[in-house]
């Protein structure tokens, strides 16, 4: 694998950026590579989802309804919303190329956020920062 968990930034991602460097170290141990190969479904739309990911390497498309709407590199994230309220996923993604991830399942981030309220107030705080974002571009 190329960049990996350990070389990864976690600040970069939205919904840890606010956590500190043991915080975040916390978090990177909870994260699994994984590797899968170019077609895989790694998420379908309507069904409920139970995990995190974070692309290190490969491309892949988002699907709603059919159609593509957009697509992931390294660096983007998806599923971050499941990991919280483990509603149903509102898009498809499926891998464009093959692909290396990280993945963060929701019962070892439960337990995190069990054993560390400090984390939950920051991803709290995260979570109404980018709610804030989105009100800004819908209401201008």
């Amino acid at each position: 694998m190329g960049e990996g968990v350990g070389h990864l930034d976690l600040k970069r991602i939205w919904l840890f950026s606010g956590c500190s460097h043991a915080e975040l170290r916390r978090i990177r141990r909870a994260l699994t590579e994984v590797s899968v190969p170019t077609g895989t479904l790694l998420i379908e739309e309507g069904t409920r989802g139970l995990l995190f990911f974070v692309v290190v390497e490969g491309e892949a498309s988002v699907m709603r309804g059919g159609r593509t709407v957009g697509t992931l590199g390294p660096g983007d994230q998806f599923g971050e919303l499941s990991l919280l309220d483990r509603e149903p996923r509102s898009a498809s993604i499926v891998c464009d190329t093959d692909m290396d991830l990280l993945v963060l399942r929701q019962g070892p981030f439960q337990g995190i956020l069990r054993s560390s309220p400090s984390i939950s107030r920051k991803l709290l705080s995260a979570l109404a920062g980018r709610l804030r974002d989105v009100e800004d571009i819908v209401y201008g």
